[in-house]
């Protein structure tokens, strides 16, 4: 069983006991979270699609720790013109634990 949800504009395909890397949430570790956009639910043979959510359907999931991603760079060059520009960036994001799929 596996499920699709959606955060912070993504999308991502979890079973339970899994771990996913989402957007900073800002709470603290060992706290609770219920992921309520649940697009699709996928049992076997059988699949819930939503039209654009499943109803009643979520994913409870715990929070382990919050931190920050490897350095992302961009670097773009221009040839012959003398023009370049060097920036990066780091994510933030919060490590969940997917402890329950649940569908109605």
């Amino acid at each position: 069983m596996y499920a699709i949800f959606k955060n912070g504009g993504k999308q991502y395909k979890v079973v339970e006991g899994s771990i996913v890397l989402l957007d900073k949430m800002s709470l603290e570790p060992k706290s609770k979270v219920e992921l309520n956009e649940v697009l699709a639910i996928v049992n076997g043979d059988k699949a819930q699609i939503g039209e654009p959510f499943v109803k009643g359907a979520k994913i409870e999931a715990e929070v382990i720790n919050e931190g920050r991603g490897k350095k992302v760079v961009t670097f773009k060059k221009r040839r012959r013109k003398d023009s370049k520009t060097k920036r990066g960036f780091r994510r933030d994001f919060t490590r969940v634990k997917i402890l329950k799929i649940v569908a109605k």
